[in-house]
């Protein structure tokens, strides 16, 4: 497996889009994943994440992109949101990037205004329309698993649920996050339910109560245990490091280094860093 960061531990403590690749590379990851919206970077800062990864020789692996409004109750919204993911679509490919990494949100007031299962259903329609367009580009989805009770996909029966409505499994698929899993009870041994769909993996700690995002370590997830469960799938790809919101952002090379240290540490424990 590769070791990946998302490059949003940078990018929130206020350091810029070189800054970040170039401590990211020195640091020893072996890949990035960029958290931009196509819509909101002009095409100088485009080129300059590509050209930038290219010359550092720092693989794009992932678009990490948020995209609530694809399940909005409002078609205008929707479609504002199916044009603005199919610019990240096309951002993807333009970085060479092997997926986007698409959250798509939660249910509204409850669930009880608008039927949960309506909502379920505009999900799945409008991922599949993306989906087309991501195969007509050789990029994937990854859908990922959220911590939230009103999340559409918060546990591994919702992922596999969705992704069978989607219908589309060599574009569709999973991405797995190793803090949310444990946030949402699900034990490590789970993980082998999404052996066929899984995509793309993302790591980092929290204190087992709430959203942290910290190195591992400082929290309380037995992250070598479900490291172990996605190595034995024989999962080779990326697993990317999560950090936000650094509590000292003068320090971030600091708070990277140390979250790279610790899961080259376990992925070295388990022979699957490579």
């Amino acid at each position: 497996m590769k070791l990946g960061l998302i490059n949003s531990a940078f990018a929130q403590a206020g350091k810029g889009t070189r800054f970040g690749l170039e401590a990211t590379k020195k640091i020893g990851f072996d890949t990035v994943d960029i958290f931009t919206d196509p819509l909101d970077i002009d095409v100088r800062e485009r080129q300059l994440i590509r050209t930038t990864a290219e010359e550092l020789g720092l693989p794009i692996k992932s678009l990490s992109f948020v995209a609530v409004g694809l399940i909005d109750f409002n078609p205008s919204v929707q479609r504002f949101h199916l044009d603005r993911c199919k610019a990240a679509l096309d951002l993807c490919y333009e970085l060479g990037c092997e997926n986007l990494l698409l959250v798509i949100g939660e249910y509204i007031w409850e669930q009880q205004v608008i039927p949960p299962a309506e909502q379920w259903e505009t999900g799945v329609r409008n991922t599949r329309l993306l989906g087309e367009h991501a195969r007509e580009l050789g990029v994937e989805i990854a859908i990922e698993l959220e911590p939230f009770k009103l999340s559409l996909v918060n546990t591994v029966d919702t992922m596999i649920r969705f992704l069978d409505d989607v219908g589309m499994p060599e574009t569709v698929r999973a991405n797995c996050d190793i803090s949310h899993l444990y946030l949402m009870g699900i034990k490590p041994e789970e993980i082998r339910r999404m052996k066929d769909c899984l995509a793309h993996v993302h790591l980092s700690d929290c204190n087992g109560k709430v959203h942290g995002d910290l190195p591992p370590g400082r929290g309380v997830v037995p992250i070598i245990d479900y490291l172990r469960e996605i190595r034995d799938l024989g999962y080779d790809r990326t697993v990317s490091i999560e950090l936000e919101y650094a509590p000292d952002p003068e320090r971030i090379v600091e708070w990277v280094t140390e979250a790279y240290e610790k899961t080259d540490a376990l992925m070295r424990e388990l022979g699957c860093r490579g």
